[in-house]
């Protein structure tokens, strides 16, 4: 299989690694200074996978925008300083170890800081795996806008029929559809009708799951055949 034959697009909190505890814990910090909280409910469903901006005027619609900045950067101060020993999403690294075999290019799209994405990823052992980072809050728009996986597929030298995507959040699944891509949702942290009806084409718990699998063999015999047809 030739690179440009197919690509993988990952969402990276609490799709490669399950961070989301940690992010509810800084936010709490966070608001608690202000007398105020969100439940896990709320930060599931409408702080999870947002763009800094968009949470920022979320839980503080009373403040600046200056404030806000200021507000996030010490949100993910806060976030840095929990993470300890990272371990990835279950099959995570067979699917890479995959994906490399067959030279199928990989990218990874977060709205996360690039600070954060990138220790992350270091913490995991695939910062130097992967062949683009997407930063949403470096493009004109971030998730759920479809553009930060369109431009994954540019710097991929991909196409969206050609890709899948595996996303945790609402606002991530609804980038990734919007981008015509194949989406998988992963994980628990949502119901699946809450997925599906962001968009979602299938729901799975983690990446050792058999109808991801059965995908991966499907496609790769299909760019196999248009191969030996060519």
């Amino acid at each position: 299989m030739s690179q440009a034959d197919f690509s993988l697009l990952f969402d990276l909190d609490g799709t490669l690694v399950d961070t989301d505890i940690l992010h509810f814990g800084a936010y709490q910090t966070l608001l608690a200074d202000h007398k105020r909280s969100i439940t896990m409910q709320i930060y599931k469903e409408r702080i999870m996978g947002a763009p800094n901006d968009a949470i920022m005027r979320e839980l503080f619609p009373d403040l600046s925008k200056d404030s806000h900045r200021r507000l996030a950067e010490r949100k993910e101060e806060l976030f840095r300083a929990a993470i300890g020993k990272l371990e990835p999403t279950p099959g995570a690294l067979a699917l890479f170890e995959w994906a490399e075999a067959r030279r199928v290019p990989i990218a990874v799209v977060t709205n996360a800081p690039r600070t954060n994405a990138e220790r992350m990823l270091a913490g995991l052992d695939l910062l130097g795996r992967i062949d683009a980072l997407v930063i949403g809050e470096e493009l004109p728009r971030g998730k759920p806008d479809p553009l930060p996986y369109l431009t994954g597929l540019q710097r991929l030298n991909g196409r969206p029929e050609r890709a899948l995507a595996f996303e945790d959040s609402l606002s991530g699944v609804r980038a990734a559809s919007a981008a015509g891509i194949h989406t998988f949702g992963v994980g628990a942290a949502l119901p699946a009708e809450s997925l599906r009806g962001a968009g979602a084409d299938e729901v799975i718990a983690d990446f050792t799951a058999a109808e991801l699998w059965r995908r991966l063999d499907a496609l790769e015999l299909s760019a196999a055949a248009e191969e030996s047809g060519a």
